[in-house]
């Protein structure tokens, strides 16, 4: 049997969503989140983060050329009002509200639209776990 076009992936895509320690941390040079960022290099994953996540993890530090290649590996997706309903009734559904839960919120909507084997990295797992299906996995950085 023949394979179709687009059947070639052997295993479902891994995609990584990455709050902002996770961010920072990459920025920063740490070696397991550069081995993250590898595989999406490699094309055997995919890194996506939210605006708000880019300029929550921004640190005057680091130089502009550590930020460009870091973002060069990953994908920041586009958040609109659509995106901003889901977050609030997520924090809804989870008794939760304010500023400390905004971007979580916004992360798990953004985690939620992907496909294929799903993992956010945050420092907030306990928040993360509460607005995320059992079928991503969080996993504390």
């Amino acid at each position: 049997m023949k394979k179709r076009a687009g059947e070639h992936r052997k295993r479902p895509l891994r995609v990584f969503v990455l709050d902002c320690e996770a961010l920072s941390l990459a920025v920063r040079g740490d070696r397991r989140m550069i081995a993250w960022l590898g595989l999406a290099a490699e094309g055997e994953a995919e890194v996506v983060t939210s605006p708000m996540t880019l300029v929550e993890a921004y640190d005057g530090r680091t130089t502009e050329q550590r930020w460009d290649w870091v973002l060069s590996r990953l994908k920041v997706a586009d958040i609109g009002k659509d995106e901003a309903r889901q977050a609030r009734r997520l924090l809804a559904k989870a008794k939760l509200h304010g500023h400390k839960y905004a971007i979580g919120a916004v992360l798990a909507v953004i985690a939620r639209q992907q496909k294929g084997q799903v993992t956010v990295f945050t420092s907030d797992v306990d928040d993360l776990e509460r607005l995320l299906p059992d079928t991503i996995v969080v996993k504390k950085v």
